[in-house]
């Protein structure tokens, strides 16, 4: 503990302002106490010292001009973490939460999350503090021209390969390798998420939200259980969680809540999914609208949520995908799901569940699927589609898709088994940093100190 403690006072005062990222790299260091205290090389070699410092942290300004004709000004960011196991890979975010802190925690994260697919990638993220939410595309394809200015000459195919995240999708991903291809002169893989028409993959959109009920499956498969007439809680109403819907209704469960930034949706007869796609996809509105649609379905504004948490997670139900962002399920959320008979957390999210969220689940000893595993479905699809770009093959959607599948069994049995061997059989965060981290971490010391 005393070393754990050491790291993180180091790093308040080397990185001063950085909540989440502390919060991140706590809640590893804490499960890698075992394998630390019995393999001495670790320290030797300065591993978690090296480790919890980017490689390269690049920052920039993002200048761009409005529809009005006036100049805005963001902040960029690509944090370069780890290289150890291939290039950098993560997903750039356009949101205005995003600072220094976010993308350091999703990029540590991305290490370890990137490790347990088995892919050759290493980890990073990266973003701006822009909101392309109320923006023309004339606009975000302004500021997206002139993020790739400053960006263009740290990425590559076979040095760091960013794709989308939070506010970044495929028209946002078009616009920023445009600029890129006209900048480089080149026509190559250094961006996945890409559109179909030139170089994208299939199930890529679907990927995260897939991968997520996949590893609900998998863990309920070794309760001798399955997903099939379970009840389930939904956060979000992005890519993530509309595509977690699609899947559970496909093996029969019955996913009730979804929920975006005004407000959360509950139908209790099940999420009408073609509607949540005509307002999520195509028409880019609030929730609040399903009503006009389902008048059966109940709606609870943001303003009416518990002062202790969040609504979406205060009905009954078996399951529960966070799919929405960082910390948005509390403690107080975690005691309402098991008192609402929760048997089962799979998260669609980075660090969806605070560290006091993320005990209530263990001390339970319910199926918890941490997000560094249960959402890496997103990355792994991300590799596949590099996969694609670099031996000039186009793949179909069940192949894509029975990939995706093998990969989130594997993770899932990594990260369980690792578990069994420290003792924690039910502890899969234990398990999936332990799995992560030794990969990482053997592969360092053979390279050297770099």
């Amino acid at each position: 503990m005393t070393y754990i403690h050491d790291t993180i006072v180091k790093l308040q005062k080397t990185s001063p302002a950085q909540a989440e990222f502390y919060q991140a790299v706590e809640e590893i260091l804490d499960s890698l106490q075992p394998i630390l205290e019995t393999n001495e090389k670790y320290k030797k070699h300065a591993i978690i010292e090296r480790m919890v410092e980017p490689e390269r942290q690049i920052m920039f300004r993002v200048p761009w001009v409005d529809d009005q004709g006036n100049v805005q000004v963001n902040k960029g960011y690509r944090i370069e973490f780890n290289s150890a196991l291939g290039p950098y890979k993560g997903g750039l975010r356009f949101h205005p939460s995003v600072n220094a802190s976010i993308i350091k925690f999703l990029g540590f994260e991305q290490i370890f999350k990137n490790a347990l697919t088995g892919l050759p990638i290493g980890g990073g993220k990266g973003g701006a503090n822009f909101d392309p939410k109320g923006k023309s595309d004339g606009e975000i394809m302004r500021f997206c021209q002139s993020f790739i200015n400053e960006l263009y000459r740290h990425i590559g195919p076979t040095c760091d390969v960013p794709a989308g995240d939070i506010g970044v999708g495929a028209r946002e991903i078009g616009y920023m390798f445009g600029q890129y291809k006209r900048l480089t002169g080149n026509y190559d893989g250094v961006f996945t998420g890409k559109s179909l028409l030139w170089g994208g993959s299939l199930v890529r959109k679907e990927a995260t939200g897939y991968g997520c009920v996949y590893f609900a499956q998998y863990m309920l498969e070794d309760q001798n259980q399955s997903l099939a007439g379970k009840t389930c809680l939904v956060s979000g109403a992005g890519n993530v969680a509309i595509y977690t819907i699609e899947k559970l209704y496909e093996l029969g469960a019955r996913p009730v809540t979804c929920s975006d930034s005004s407000g959360t949706l509950y139908h209790e007869t099940g999420i009408n999914l073609a509607t949540l796609k005509e307002l999520k996809e195509v028409r880019k509105v609030r929730l609040e609208e399903y009503l006009q649609h389902h008048p059966d379905a109940r709606y609870i504004p943001v303003s009416d949520y518990p002062a202790d948490g969040h609504a979406v997670w205060r009905f009954p139900a078996e399951l529960a995908f966070p799919c929405a962002t960082q910390n948005e399920l509390t403690e107080q959320d975690a005691q309402a799901l098991i008192a609402n008979g929760i048997i089962g957390v799979s998260e669609g999210a980075n660090m969806p569940s605070t560290q006091d969220a993320v005990e209530v689940f263990l001390n339970a000893k319910i199926c918890y699927g941490p997000g560094k595993a249960a959402n890496a479905g997103g990355v792994a699809t991300s590799q596949l589609e590099m996969a694609q770009n670099a031996s000039m093959q186009t793949w179909s959607f069940a192949e894509v898709d029975e990939k995706l599948k093998v990969i989130m069994k594997n993770i899932y049995r990594n990260a369980r088994d690792t578990a069994s061997e420290f003792g924690e059989p039910h502890n899969l965060v234990l398990g999936a940093n332990i799995a992560g981290f030794r990969k990482v971490a053997d592969a360092m010391i053979e390279q050297g100190v770099v």
